[in-house]
């Protein structure tokens, strides 16, 4: 038998290349050096932005299948080309002042490169981690979460320093480096690995594993209802914690009179709940079962987002703020982990694909509804009792698909005795 690989550096290969392609979330430090240098408005220039979320999630959905096909390694490198291409690219079309060609390459080039290394890593380590599904998840998409602030310091300084192009230009070599070195030693286990020590006390029966719900293919599972239970808890954590995302600036001034550098500040702080959130969340759910998880979700989040707007407190907001934002993290580390124990590890990466179209579709509908919002009541505020409504959908999902797990264990039981 050939020699297994460290699993643990098969994870830190994740994290490799989510903080690579998590940099996306550093991008608004090109706004403003890119109006001032071709007069582009703010929307045009978050366009790229928007564009690279949406074909993170078409990607995502689209080459699941490459990903199951040809293993983590052929996937992470092609997803190190396109984002590298991509990022480099946009250096080009500054070079040349083209929002279009900055659209081609950030937006479409870099966000296929988003997608594709988004769900190359995760697929292969709810494998590798068989004891701790959550665990394992959280620890790549917490550097997807933690991204934006080890990038954002660098972009500032090399934009300040070598300019707008040449910035692209260093990170785009910088990223392609990363995301290759650590696509080289992504791998799945053998078929029915376990972890040593792992491995004797299941045989030993001191610990038993839990089996998967079932083994489906994606196209099986797209045909089931979990597999939409799950997408339209996905979907609504999402369009509202993208929505507090992108307004949090803006509701902390006009809320608590904050100052414009306190809000800034405090939007940096709360990043760090972001990332926090993802492997908190992610491994409190190997505890308590993700059924659990998402629940707790929804049931602080309906109070949260019903009481924003009615405090007054400074200390109170920033707290809940800060809950809010470990949910939203949290809920993305814990879906790969509930579509492995739901659908198996057969077809888990084109699953999680299809799954994370309900990112792209909130990544659209979030930020466009807050700011419909704002724009016809004056106030940020008035969205979040209409979000607040929207997680008890949410919280009505999340128990719906507890019928369907019951129903499944029931099945499997039979089929056992």
């Amino acid at each position: 038998m050939k020699k297994s690989k460290n699993r643990w550096l098969i994870a830190l290969s994740a994290v490799g290349i989510h903080i690579s392609i998590g940099s996306v979330y550093a991008w608004s430090n090109f706004t403003n050096p890119l109006i001032e240098k071709f007069g582009w408005t703010a929307s045009q220039v978050q366009m790229t932005f928007s564009i690279a979320i949406l074909f993170l999630g078409l990607s995502a959905a689209f080459l699941g299948h490459f990903v199951e096909r040809h293993g983590p390694r052929k996937a992470g490198l092609l997803a190190a080309i396109f984002f590298g291409i991509g990022i480099a690219g946009s250096g080009l079309a500054v070079n040349i002042g083209s929002l279009t060609m900055l659209y081609i390459f950030y937006g479409v080039l870099g966000g296929i490169g988003l997608g594709v290394g988004y769900i190359a890593p995760v697929s292969t380590l709810i494998k590798w981690f068989p004891d701790r599904r959550g665990l394992a998840t959280g620890l790549a998409i917490m550097g997807f979460g933690f991204a934006a602030a080890i990038s954002s310091p660098i972009m500032d300084a090399l934009i300040k320093s070598v300019g707008i192009a040449n910035t692209f230009f260093i990170l785009g070599i910088a990223y392609f480096a990363v995301m290759t070195l650590s696509s080289l030693y992504l791998e799945k286990p053998e078929e029915g690995w376990l972890p040593a020590g792992f491995k004797e006390n299941v045989e030993s029966g001191k610990v038993k594993i839990k089996k998967d719900l079932s083994q489906l293919t994606a196209n099986e599972a797209i045909k089931t209802r979990r597999f939409y239970y799950l997408w339209i808890m996905l979907f609504i954590n999402v369009t509202c914690g993208i929505a507090i995302l992108s307004a949090a600036k803006p509701l902390a001034e006009e809320s608590i009179g904050l100052t414009t550098a306190e809000a800034a500040a405090l939007v940096g702080v709360l990043g760090l709940f972001n990332g926090f959130g993802r492997i908190g969340w992610a491994s409190i759910s190997d505890y308590i079962g993700r059924p659990n998880t998402y629940t707790t979700f929804f049931v602080l989040q309906i109070a949260l987002f019903f009481m924003l707007p009615q405090t007054s407190s400074s200390i109170l907001f920033q707290i809940m703020l800060a809950v809010i934002y470990t949910c939203y993290g949290g809920g993305f580390a814990s879906i790969p982990a509930y579509i492995g124990d739901l659908f198996g590890t057969k077809q888990v990466g084109a699953i999680h694909g299809y799954i994370l179209t309900a990112w792209a579709a909130a990544g659209l509908a979030g930020p466009l509804f807050a700011a419909w919002i704002k724009d016809t009541t004056g106030s940020y505020a008035n969205s979040l009792t209409f979000f607040s409504g929207l997680f008890i959908i949410a919280l009505i999902v999340s128990i719906l698909v507890r019928f369907d797990i019951k129903k499944l264990a029931a099945k499997q039981e039979k089929s056992v005795a």
